[in-house]
């Protein structure tokens, strides 16, 4: 059997940035976690969890410390990556990531990740000003935009306008497998979404569905990110759920999908 573990690579501009999403293929893990799950926060066995990780540091070039993880709770907080960041304890760093679901940087070499299995992570990447940021959007964050909040919030920091933005948007759960009740209906619609283009009824389920790539993907072209630039994965987590960690498909108690972006760090650095 082939443990080696597989990464789901984007195209990014020029090699100055690594984007990723884990898949369940290699490594190691049981179950409902088989295999590769590298989120610390889902019930997976610690020495499981670890030997993963290590896994995808080695593929990366980067030491474990490197590896940036925050433990998300649906919010639209946004944590910028400092130096301070570099030289904090573990427990302290751990600290520091709670409740994040945005995560930026401009440090090369610091790889950071949101963990889905559903939810859209979205990678950002300001090639002007050498930038990056890692969001995970679920339904929640979608309708409170954590997309536009944190190309605000990359904007303020590093001077980030919507046309220096490549982005990718990840895998998760597609419009036909996105059945939702009538109050996630009512959310998208009271925060001013546009239902036309997101929602779609079901009559034979008497069901509206969502459709999250889109309605995050229209937050991007709003911000001024050229179509051109936003490399949508087409992956849905539901329908392939043997190959990417699906909750839905799974239950809660499942691995999740790491998705990762890097600044690599410049030759003879």
């Amino acid at each position: 059997m082939n443990n080696t573990a597989q990464l789901h690579l984007y195209p990014t501009p020029n090699g100055k940035v690594t984007a990723f999403s884990t898949t369940r293929h290699g490594g190691c893990g049981s179950d409902t976690y088989a295999s590769f799950n590298c989120t610390p926060y889902v019930g997976d066995e610690p020495a499981f969890v670890r030997a993963n990780q290590e896994q995808l540091c080695k593929l990366l070039g980067i030491s474990l410390e490197r590896l940036i993880i925050p433990y998300q709770t649906h919010s639209c907080n946004i944590l910028t990556i400092d130096e301070n960041f570099i030289y904090l304890s573990s427990d302290a760093r751990q600290a520091i990531l709670q409740e994040k679901d945005a995560v930026m940087t401009s440090i090369p070499g610091l790889c950071l990740c949101v963990s889905t299995a559903d939810c859209i992570p979205i990678l950002l990447y300001d090639a002007t000003h050498r930038a990056i940021a890692a969001v995970h959007a679920g339904w929640r964050g979608t309708v409170s935009r954590i997309v536009t909040q944190t190309l605000q919030a990359m904007q303020k920091t590093y001077g980030t306008m919507g046309t220096d933005i490549h982005a990718v948007v990840g895998p998760g759960i597609s419009l036909d497998a996105f059945e939702v009740g009538i109050e996630v209906y009512d959310a998208f619609k009271e925060a001013s979404f546009d239902m036309e283009r997101i929602a779609r009824w079901y009559p034979e389920k008497g069901k509206y569905h969502i459709d999250l790539p889109v309605a995050n993907r229209l937050q991007l072209l709003a911000a001024g990110v050229p179509l051109g630039q936003i490399h949508d994965s087409g992956i849905c987590t539901y329908s392939r759920c043997r190959d990417f960690f699906s909750a839905r498909r799974l239950g809660v108690k499942s691995g999740r999908i790491l998705n990762g972006i890097m600044l690599n760090t410049p030759p003879n650095s």
